[in-house]
């Protein structure tokens, strides 16, 4: 992967970070906090996996892997939370 690139996912990532912080603040009291946390850190969770993991090049299998893992993971966690 190129520098910049990288660079440009990772200044990404950390607007995504900041985004996170700025919505769990800011909109504490509403009912779909929850559900746009989870969606950026799932956001977030993918761009890691695939861009500085590689799991770009990896064999499919893999990356449904990951895919399935995330959305098993984004219906329970919204099973619980309400």
């Amino acid at each position: 992967m190129k520098k910049s690139q990288s660079l440009i996912i990772w200044i990404a990532l950390i607007f995504l970070t900041i985004l996170v912080a700025l919505v769990s603040n800011m909109l504490r009291g509403l009912q779909y906090v929850t559900i746009v946390i989870l969606g950026i850190s799932l956001l977030k969770f993918i761009a890691v996996a695939f861009y500085f993991m590689e799991l770009k090049k990896a064999h499919i299998f893999w990356k449904a892997s990951i895919l399935i893992y995330v959305f098993l993971f984004s219906i329970i966690t919204l099973i619980f939370l309400n």
